[in-house]
């Protein structure tokens, strides 16, 4: 366990963020997202997870990541301690498939040069896009 309290399993290439051992999923949504830094995209979806499903009493939220033939493939949920609210697996599932949510986990958790390139590319669009409005602007 880190200082954070999370622990980070790594069993046979599947990568799983806890709070508690062993990690258990009482309830689970999967969902394929392009490749990317496993860990940096756990701990993305686990703090976007538990905002929108802490008031759940007793929840303790689980991400797996593994690999998969054309990128990852996420498993989001968490244990409950207690009765099992029967709109919880459909509240993390809204999480899931929230593009905007998506493409910044995404942004984030980009690894190494693939990260780099997609900043510069994101750069050089908003400066050409800003070319565009001052030409409608000014009329040049």
């Amino acid at each position: 366990m880190r200082r954070s309290g999370w622990h980070i399993l790594q069993e046979g290439g599947i990568l799983t963020l806890c709070r508690q051992t062993p990690a258990r999923l009482d309830v689970a949504v999967t969902v394929a997202l392009p490749s990317a830094d496993p860990l940096r995209l756990a701990q993305q979806i686990r703090q976007d997870m538990w905002r929108a499903v802490q008031n759940v009493r007793g929840f303790s939220p689980v991400v797996q990541v593994e690999p998969h033939a054309e990128g990852l493939l996420v498993t989001a949920g968490g244990r409950v301690a207690g009765r099992v609210p029967g709109n919880l697996a459909s509240e993390i599932k809204a999480v899931l498939e929230d593009e905007v949510k998506r493409s910044r986990w995404l942004r984030y958790a980009r690894s190494g040069k693939n990260r780099l390139k997609t900043v510069q590319v994101e750069e050089k669009l908003h400066k050409c896009t800003t070319g565009f409005d001052k030409e409608a602007e000014t009329g040049q």
